[in-house]
């Protein structure tokens, strides 16, 4: 591992013109040697239009462009793919509504750090689980289902992060590379856990320090009702393997 590790962050998007250049100058004012790529969608809402003018002036900054939309999983799947094929040490992943607080990035970063005396994790969550965390503008139905589905997870799973579907996340590119991309099978958002499960699996060190998730103030959620309870049979799904006699396991590290 290099003394700093190369990084480059995340961010899928879908009609995110009223978010993303904020986002963009919030994360590249922590005066970090970060790198940032945006995976869109085809957003009818210029969204790709001002990720190439903004790629044009700032060397850091990069744009995947999709044809349709397909899904947060294979959005994220694809920056992981080019994270590992440009050599980066770690990719971090956070949405474009500015609902996650580009201020925490510098403690993820500080939890993945590799030092004389210190192991450093494979995955950091920003976690809003944790003591400290904190939802603001959830009504109750929504932070009673994220509650719900976190608890599933960690009991069908046995995941034994606090937020497993915080999408707020450090990955190692060593990590994602033992675990095997084209092994996701989840396309929309239950590749959250499906990736905290496999890393698990693979004896991934996991960490998580808590953040403030705020509702996005401008554009619309992104998730539906079929979406999550696709969600749902994806878990269940990983679950059986989980609990089969018959399951095998991912390598574990060394």
């Amino acid at each position: 591992m290099k003394a700093q590790p190369s990084t480059l962050v995340v961010t899928a998007t879908y009609n995110e013109i009223e978010n993303l250049p904020r986002l963009t100058d919030e994360i590249f004012r922590l005066d970090l040697d970060l790198q940032m790529l945006v995976v869109d969608d085809n957003s009818p809402d210029g969204t790709g239009r001002w990720c190439d003018r903004r790629a044009a002036e700032d060397p850091r900054f990069r744009v995947l462009h999709r044809p349709s939309k397909q899904g947060l999983g294979t959005a994220t799947k694809a920056g992981f793919q080019y994270a590992l094929d440009r050599g980066f040490d770690l990719v971090l992943v956070l949405d474009a509504d500015l609902s996650h607080p580009p201020r925490a990035i510098p403690r993820l970063l500080a939890g993945m750090a590799v030092g004389p005396d210190e192991a450093g994790y494979d995955v950091m969550i920003g976690s809003r689980y944790v003591p400290g965390g904190r939802i603001q503008g959830w009504p109750r139905h929504r932070r009673w289902i994220s509650r719900c589905l976190n608890f599933y997870a960690r009991w069908w799973l046995g995941l034994r992060a606090r937020d497993c579907s915080g999408s707020f996340r450090c990955y190692r590119c060593e990590l994602l590379q033992q675990i095997g991309l084209q092994n996701l099978r989840s396309r929309g958002y239950a590749y959250l856990e499906e990736l905290l499960w496999r890393a698990q699996l693979a004896g991934a060190r996991i960490g998580e320090t808590p953040i403030t998730f705020t509702d996005r103030q401008f554009g619309e959620t992104k998730i539906s009702t079929r979406e999550a309870l696709a969600a749902l049979w994806v878990l269940f799904r990983l679950g059986l393997r989980q609990h089969s006699p018959f399951r095998s396991r991912t390598p574990r590290r060394a």
